[in-house]
Order: C-alpha cells, then structure tokens, then sequence
C-alpha cells in the first residue's frame, strides 16, 4: 500500500464508524429517543377506571372498603394519605408517579370479581347454632339496623339467619346467614357499639331518657320529672330526687361534663355548704342540700341541681368520674 492511499483509507473508515453510530438496534437511522408518556396523577374528583383499580389496589393494603367505585373519594384520599404519611412522603393523598409505583410493587394484579365487587363467602365467624358474647353484639347491632326485631339472646337461631340473610342481600354480600369478616365489618361500619342495655334487654322505667344518655356514663337530670338518674350503658344504676333553680337563676339545660369534684364544698358565693359538689357548667353542680331535705320544694337553688338523699348523692359523688356526662333536659 502506497502512503498516498493510507490517508484517504482512514478516512473512509473514520466515516464508516460515524454512520454506525447513528443506526439503531433494529438497523435503522436512530431518530430522537421516544419519550415516555407522562404519569398522570389522580386525585380528589376524578373519576375512571384507573381509580377503580387504585381502590382495589388500596384495600388489599387495608387502606379502603372492599366496595370500589369509579369515583376518588374522600375514603380513597384518605387512604392514599395514610400510605404516603408511613413512608415520610408528603402526606396529600394525591396519586403522584412515586406513589403509583409503591402501590403497585405491594399488590397484585386485581381479580375481575375484586373490580366489579362480585364477592365470594368468606369463611364463617359465627354462624347458627353459636352462643356467647358476640353472638349478643350481632344481634343488637341488627336491631338498630331492624334487621332483627328478636330478643337479644346470645344465641345464633334461625331468627338471627334470617336477619343476616336480609344484611347481607341488601349489600349484596353473598347470602349465607352466617357472619363472615366482610359481613361483621359492613355491619360495624353502620352501627355503634351496643349498650349494656341494648345487649341485655334492660328497658328503662319512668320517664323518657334522654338520646344523649343512652351511651356511656351519664348523670341523666330532667325537669320535667324532677329526677336524677345514673345511667352507664344505657341502664339506669339509681334513680334520686332533685330541684332546680329559680326562674331568676335558673338551672342551664344542655349537655355538659363534670370538670370539678368536691366532697365538703362551701359556696364562695352564697358561703352555704354544697356537700358532694360535682360542677358541671360554671358554678352550678349537683350536690346534697340540706335546705332541699329539710324543706322540700318549698323553695329553689341558685341555679344547682339540689339532691336530697344524703347517703344517695355520697354514693353517686364516689362513682362519677372527671369528665362523665351530664345532661339537663326536659322530658
């Protein structure tokens, strides 16, 4: 070879290799990379399959109802947002790429049945023939429900199938009259927990009670009756007379709670004694009167509510608690 050729030689394959480098894999003359559609993001309003999905995606993770939409709801935000909280991500409870992929990478492809809400039964918790505890919680969840209009029994009859079976048809749970996790659950979710009243068929006597007293702890007080009543779950403990206050000072109706005790209490105000002072709004208390004792209801507090049982409102003082509830009413 000439040293005249060699020149003109290395350039040939100089511009060979340039022209290899611009052809793709396929052969072909590469063109500008194709770019990845961008994620779109999916938050609180939109709707569509892909929020379906999420749904579905969210409650293998125990972040949403097994009931999906095609709707991103509060529930699905919600649900986002606790996910994004436990990883230290920015807690907004809008589906961002970031987030999208970690969903993924820890559930599965959703079944058909998962994305159309066809459900299969699930295995049974309580079913006929049980007795006990839950048995009664069942029950009397149904009866604020009325689904089930039955004595509360703690036992798992054909009455309590029956009531079951209506439940689950109505939510379109598969109909099998036992209690299976989806059942129970669906069934919380509508319901409050029962009272001991609503548990044992305890049926208050005398005067209506107050809505507001059938829950929890309560000194139930009514003007109407002029009563007290202690009432925990619904069932009433004990029953005491009492009086209110004048027309110039009356006694505040309302829900209130006990913020203040006070076993030998002397009025700063009036500077009587208040033995057994439980306040509840301001100065105004339930206490023992001795004047209410010795003079009936010839006469008025200063807006208090007055007992007249000594031993009575010192037994009621040692059972309230700071913060148990009190509720002025008229029946």
């Amino acid at each position: 070879m000439s040293r005249h050729r060699a020149p003109a030689l290395v350039l040939a394959l100089l511009c060979a290799l340039t022209v290899l480098s611009g052809v793709s894999a396929s052969g072909s003359a590469s063109a500008a990379p194709a770019t990845r559609a961008a994620f779109a993001p999916m938050q609180l309003g939109d709707s569509g399959w892909r929020v379906r999905v999420l749904q579905s995606r969210l409650h293998q993770l125990d972040l949403h109802s097994e009931v999906v939409t095609s709707r991103f709801d509060r529930e699905t935000r919600d649900g986002v947002a606790t996910f994004q909280r436990r990883r230290g991500w920015t807690a907004d409870g809008v589906v961002d790429e970031r987030t999208w992929l970690k969903i993924v990478s820890l559930t599965t492809e959703p079944t058909t049945e998962a994305l159309h809400n066809v459900y299969t039964p699930g295995k049974p918790l309580l079913q006929r023939g049980d007795t006990g505890m839950w048995v009664r919680q069942v029950q009397a969840r149904l009866v604020q429900v009325r689904w089930y209009d039955a004595r509360v029994t703690g036992r798992y009859t054909q009455a309590t199938v029956e009531a079951v079976e209506g439940f689950q048809a109505k939510r379109r749970i598969p109909v099998t009259g036992a209690v299976d996790r989806r059942t129970l659950e669906r069934l919380k979710a509508m319901t409050r927990t029962p009272t001991k009243a609503e548990l044992f068929n305890i049926v208050p006597t005398g005067p209506a009670l107050d809505p507001r007293c059938l829950t929890g702890r309560a000194m139930c007080v009514d003007k109407t009756s002029r009563s007290l009543r202690w009432v925990v779950d619904g069932a009433v403990l004990r029953t005491v007379e009492v009086r209110f206050g004048s027309d110039e000072l009356p006694t505040r109706e309302g829900a209130f709670s006990v913020f203040r005790k006070s076993r030998d209490h002397v009025s700063s105000l009036y500077n009587t004694p208040m033995p057994y002072a439980m306040f509840f709004s301001g100065g105004q208390a339930v206490h023992y009167s001795p004047d209410f004792a010795a003079n009936g209801y010839n006469g008025a507090s200063h807006g208090c509510v007055n007992v007249r049982d000594r031993a009575a409102v010192a037994w009621l003082f040692d059972q309230v608690r700071l913060g148990d509830k009190v509720i002025v009413y008229r029946s």
